[in-house]
């Protein structure tokens, strides 16, 4: 099924709205790349203007944040994700995500899906 980001076609008050135009190609949005823990993959997606973005699909490295120096740490868990519960179950990494790494717990600070690269700082406990 395909993604929209055009405008809700109802009105607050349940009233539909009139159209201004034809749908658009720009308007079409992109599923979830639901990037996860395990051996590296990335794919490259077009984007407008025949450009590309690089999308993290498998990941198993993250340049961790340690006090102003960033060190290249495996990924060992994810261990809790704000965004939805069963990410965790799934082992996907979304922005906010704690994981477990070989430098200690940490929390992703970048888009992986969108940025192609996963960043994380460490956590204090």
């Amino acid at each position: 099924m395909a993604v929209w980001q055009d405008r809700s076609q109802t009105k607050k008050t349940g009233g539909k709205t009139r159209s201004y135009r034809k749908s658009r190609k720009h308007d079409k949005g992109n599923e979830f790349s639901e990037p996860s823990v395990g051996e590296e993959k990335r794919i490259k997606k077009r984007t407008q203007g025949g450009n590309q973005k690089s999308v993290v699909k498998r990941a198993e490295t993250v340049n961790v944040s340690v006090n102003g120096d960033v060190k290249n740490a495996e990924i060992e868990a994810v261990e809790e994700n704000p965004a939805n519960p069963n990410f965790v179950r799934r082992s996907l990494l979304t922005k906010g995500t704690i994981i477990q790494t070989s430098e200690g717990k940490a929390r992703v600070t970048s888009r992986p899906g969108q940025d192609g690269v996963v960043n994380a700082e460490l956590v204090e406990e």
